[in-house]
């Protein structure tokens, strides 16, 4: 996801962003910009100047033209590409059409295509593929005199999520900026106020900020900020005193990278559904390219919780493409010659791009003429070089080993790929629709899922000495029990299994003695019953049971239950994991183990 820096005051801005945007990098990104307010006159006539261009932030400050950049108010960012390729023309800072305002941003403009036909009907110009370059021309073009009501403006035209900065040769004493749903603080200082997407990016230089909630403005002088809501009513803020150590920074005040990315998932994956997805348009997804009703089936690869994000979405491409779906395994995928050709869709998923495995198992896909499709993090990857067609999840940099909103991340955009090509099958299934709609208020639900930390902290102290524990569901709700299974033995060495609920009389029912703990997820209504039979089952053999459900059950032989909202079923499997990471990350935490790098564990599995 996008970096952001800005600095407005006495000191040259050049060095300070650019120290911002290295501070940024662990971000990820694929090219850098600075944009500047030159002073080169006695008259103090200034003039808005930009270097950018596909690459790294070092390129950017060995640049020539950088050096050149004198003034005192700047703004720069570092691009994680969403519409466009990673170059030159799609990296910021954008600017109008009159060359007057420049516009650096992170999140998603959903509306974009139509705010582009918009400025196109009136005249404007627009030379990138992003959806940024919209906003220094709706600015310009709500513009009369007033920088405040053109921003407004501008805001209100705009649906998605977005953080900005603008400056412009009009008003040169100040950096507006404007935030929704994407972060960005002030930090002040003496005769200075600098700006950042993160805190780290500026915490060298001052430890007072000021944070702006969704939709509002602030007007950033060198020596004062105003704040305002949309509707230009001011606002008073007082700053806030950080007190972080070096590694705090980089985790924004979180005790572990963990529990961060797991705080951070609702914006994730509304950064991950973006532009994609909408209930008036066609999905878009730039596979064009792709003919889909050359196929007769699909391959799901991957391994570890990419690969129960594969179970999770098996039901999703059935139902809606209507072609039979495998899962597999990639480290047993390249070695059972598995029957594929030219007529076979196989999606890889790796957040790092680089696990061995899904590596090999794709070039053996592509040896046998498969169309091969990948579902990753990373950009420039190394899946992503060998892959026909990539498309990433945009979830951002992903630290603890454990994942967590990477998972997330991959079932979303895997199902927003099964809407894709049921839409370009042709396929008018009634629930579509619905689907469709269930997936866009994802975002906020999952911010009401992670209201239940506290309560799963207290069974989580509760359990913390078990020795074995057992996750049960049907469905979807299999694979969740799959992936909180792994997520506990991962971080907290407790050795649990998961099983299929209907299995369970089939063997696994004569380890449940009493005192032994199941966890439940029950999300589907149409399987509800059956799994808490089986709950009961267990209950009645002396089983504590701690229990997952959007469903209302009122079952008072339940030791404890989780309640989440309720979604399309198919969906379920994204918020029903919440709980269950939080669960394995507090149990990790009162056994006083180190929840981000755990024992014989990597982030990317590059070896076989």
């Amino acid at each position: 996801m996008c970096g952001i820096v800005g600095y407005n005051g006495e000191k040259k801005a050049v060095p300070i962003l650019i120290n911002g945007l290295l501070s940024l990098e662990y971000r990820g990104y694929d090219s850098a910009g600075i944009a500047v307010l030159n002073n080169y006159s006695k008259e103090k006539k200034y003039k808005l100047e930009i270097v950018k261009d596909k690459g790294r932030v070092i390129n950017l400050k060995n640049n020539e033209k950088t050096k050149n950049l004198i003034g005192n108010i700047g703004i720069a960012h570092t691009r994680w590409a969403t519409h466009g390729i990673p170059s030159k023309e799609n990296s910021h800072p954008h600017i109008d059409n009159t060359v007057k305002f420049a516009v650096v941003h992170n999140g998603i403009i959903e509306n974009y295509i139509l705010l582009r036909k918009k400025l196109i009907n009136n005249g404007y110009k627009l030379y990138s593929e992003t959806d940024t370059e919209v906003i220094p021309n709706l600015i310009s073009m709500h513009y009369s005199g007033d920088i405040l009501k053109a921003v407004s403006d501008t805001m209100k035209d705009l649906k998605g999520s977005y953080a900005i900065e603008v400056i412009s040769e009009f008003f040169p004493d100040r950096i507006i900026i404007a935030k929704k749903d994407s972060p960005l603080v002030i930090g002040s200082g003496e005769k200075e106020n600098y700006i950042a997407s993160d805190i780290p990016a500026i915490l060298s230089y001052t430890n007072k900020f000021y944070f702006l909630d969704d939709e509002e403005i602030a007007v950033v002088k060198k020596d004062s900020v105003e704040f305002y809501d949309i509707n230009l009513s001011k606002i008073q803020k007082t700053t806030k005193t950080i007190e972080w150590d070096a590694q705090s920074n980089e985790k924004n005040g979180y005790e572990d990278f963990m529990l961060k990315e797991i705080y951070e998932q609702p914006n994730a994956v509304r950064e991950t559904i973006g532009s994609r997805l909408s209930l008036s348009e066609k999905t878009n997804l730039n596979l064009e390219y792709i003919d889909f009703k050359k196929f007769n089936r699909i391959f799901i690869v991957g391994c570890g919780t990419a690969m129960h994000a594969g179970m999770a979405v098996k039901p999703i491409f059935e139902k809606f493409c209507k072609l039979p779906t495998e899962i597999d395994i990639a480290s047993e995928f390249r070695y059972r010659n598995p029957l594929i050709d030219e007529h076979t869709l196989c999606i890889f998923i790796s957040q790092s791009g680089e696990t061995a495995d899904t590596i090999a198992a794709l070039k053996l896909a592509k040896s046998l003429n498969a169309t091969t499709l990948s579902i990753v993090n990373v950009i420039g990857s190394s899946i992503t070089r060998f892959s026909d067609y990539t498309i990433y999840t945009h979830a951002g940099p992903e630290i603890a080993v454990a994942s967590t909103k990477a998972y997330t991340c991959q079932i979303t955009l895997l199902s927003i790929l099964a809407i894709y090509i049921s839409e370009f099958l042709g396929y008018d299934d009634k629930n579509l629709q619905s689907f469709k709609a269930s997936l866009l208020k994802l975002p906020e639900k999952l911010k009401k899922v992670l209201e239940q930390s506290d309560t799963i902290k207290k069974y989580a102290k509760k359990l913390y000495n078990q020795h074995d524990l057992y996750f049960i569901g049907r469905g979807s709700d299999y694979a969740v029990c799959m992936e909180g299974s792994l997520k506990l033995k991962e971080i907290s060495y407790i050795h649990s299994e998961a099983y299929a609920s209907g299995e369970l009389k089939h063997g696994p029912i004569a380890l449940i003695e009493k005192n032994t703990t199941i966890i439940g997820v029950i999300t589907d209504s149409i399987t509800a019953k059956k799994t808490l039979s089986n709950l009961e089952e267990s209950i009645s053999r002396g089983a504590d049971v701690l229990l997952v459900t959007n469903q209302n059950i009122d079952n008072d032989k339940i030791d404890f239950t989780v309640n989440i909202p309720s979604t399309h079923p198919l969906l379920s499997p994204i918020l029903s994991m919440v709980p269950l990471q939080f669960f394995a990350y507090y149990i990790a935490k009162l056994k006083n183990l180190d929840v981000d790098k755990p024992r014989n564990l990597a982030k990317s599995v590059t070896v076989e």
